[in-house]
């Protein structure tokens, strides 16, 4: 059954902490928890060379993270639905602290495995309520657009912390003083939802529930899902596919300066690609479609290149050269939600998308067997077939959206903080 109108219910005016005060501690909070998120980014890491397990089990350790990211990605939109933002926001962070603390006590092999999903399980479920609360807050879609801005440049800034920071730990303190620093600070992040975010409102005020079923129904979801996985196992390589690659070669300080290298990129090549996209009066260019297919085309070939690589200036190459295609991805992505999704279902289409890109999550077991079965040139032919696979979804994603008439230029929303791993929209 299509959806096409769903009423809103107006959310009653809070008494908590001012507007001011609950976006710029989002924004510090989600700053904090992507400077001290070691856990994932350094998973893969810690599995091949720390706990000594290989290549084959830190692949599917990450697969399991992915599996794990799925289910977590369908169970947060709904338990914010019932539970608040605030209620859980707390009890998903006070989960990923506890796995980020068992991280640091695992070494043997079936309970990394199972560390691994509960990891995956809770570390990106704040998005749904984020997200929520600024939309609860702040009434002018201007004011919405700034705030989701923020929390864009913010992600990229903790996520340099991230690299650099984890790196120089990992190196002279070990694998566990990350990951019982990246417990901290989910525990952080916890106290702060519980100081800002809104309570469940009362049962009156709560719009009608829609299903996944409904969401589903509409074609051009289904085919922009299709490309988001195809164009995201691209950019979760940066964190699943090249550590990988680079563990054969380099120590984890260098994939700490890669890190930096594409969160540096992402802050200096932001604003003039979002010029370039975006018009003065926020209307996008080019019509979200050829966007969309551009960033793909540029992930695919860019992971492809980093596959080749097996020196520090050709893995940060690599790493700054995918940045416009996470630009492009995130704007698509953004302007796809404000125009397609009816009132009402904002949530379910974001949540959808960003189960698309749990889903792309999954491939790290599989690179890793490409890397031994076939080495470098099979990982990068698989990458590059996975770009134009998604480039190649557009074409119906198109014709979708011109049967629903969503097909010509929109209005471009901020650089949208999810769905994936990174602050450019794709980051965690």
């Amino acid at each position: 059954m299509a959806i096409t109108h769903l009423p809103a219910t107006p959310v009653p005016a809070s008494t908590g902490p001012s507007t001011r005060t609950v976006v710029t501690a989002l924004i510090g909070g989600t700053a904090l928890l992507k400077a001290g998120g070691f856990a994932w980014n350094f998973l893969g890491y810690y599995i091949s060379d720390g706990a000594g397990h290989g290549t084959t089990a830190a692949g599917t350790g990450l697969t399991l993270f992915g599996i794990g990211w799925c289910i977590g990605q369908a169970c947060s939109g709904a338990l914010t639905d019932r539970l608040g933002q605030r209620t859980a926001l707390t009890i998903l962070m006070a989960v990923s602290a506890l796995a980020c603390f068992a991280l640091a006590l695992t070494r043997s092999l079936p309970a990394l495995m199972a560390v691994s999903v509960l990891l995956g399980f809770s570390m990106e479920v704040h998005r749904p309520a984020v997200s929520a609360q600024i939309n609860d807050t702040i009434s002018s879609e201007a004011g919405r657009t700034r705030a989701q801005g923020w929390i864009y440049w913010s992600m990229n800034v903790g996520i340099a912390v991230c690299g650099g920071l984890g790196g120089f730990l990992a190196h002279h303190y070990g694998y566990q003083a990350l990951f019982i620093a990246n417990g901290i600070v989910c525990v952080a992040f916890a106290l702060i939802a519980r100081r800002v975010l809104t309570p469940r409102p009362h049962a009156a005020t709560v719009p009608a529930t829609v299903t996944y079923r409904q969401v589903l129904s509409d074609p051009s979801l289904r085919w922009i899902s299709v490309a988001a996985v195809g164009t995201m196992i691209c950019a979760y390589g940066l964190v699943s596919v090249l550590p990988l690659l680079m563990a054969g070669d380099l120590p984890p300080t260098t994939y700490g300066v890669a890190m930096i290298a594409n969160a540096v990129a992402v802050l200096v090549l932001s604003p003039p690609l979002m010029r370039f996209l975006v018009g003065s009066n926020e209307q996008m260019r080019f019509p979200l479609v050829s966007v969309l297919a551009a960033g793909s085309l540029i992930l695919g070939a860019g992971m492809a290149f980093a596959a080749l690589q097996h020196t520090l200036p050709g893995y940060a190459t690599a790493a700054v050269l995918i940045v416009p295609g996470e630009i492009c991805y995130s704007v698509a992505v953004g302007a796809y939600i404000s125009k397609a999704a009816p009132a009402g279902a904002t949530g379910r289409y974001q949540a959808v998308l960003s189960g698309a890109s749990a889903v792309a999550s999954l491939p790290p077991l599989g690179i890793a067997l490409a890397l031994e079965l076939g080495g470098r040139p099979l990982v990068a032919a698989l990458l590059s077939a996975s770009g134009v696979t998604a480039a190649a979804a557009c074409l119906p994603l198109a014709r979708a959206l011109r049967s629903r008439g969503a097909g010509r230029p929109t209005r471009a929303p901020a650089p949208n903080p999810g769905p994936g791993p990174h602050g450019s929209g794709l980051r965690s």
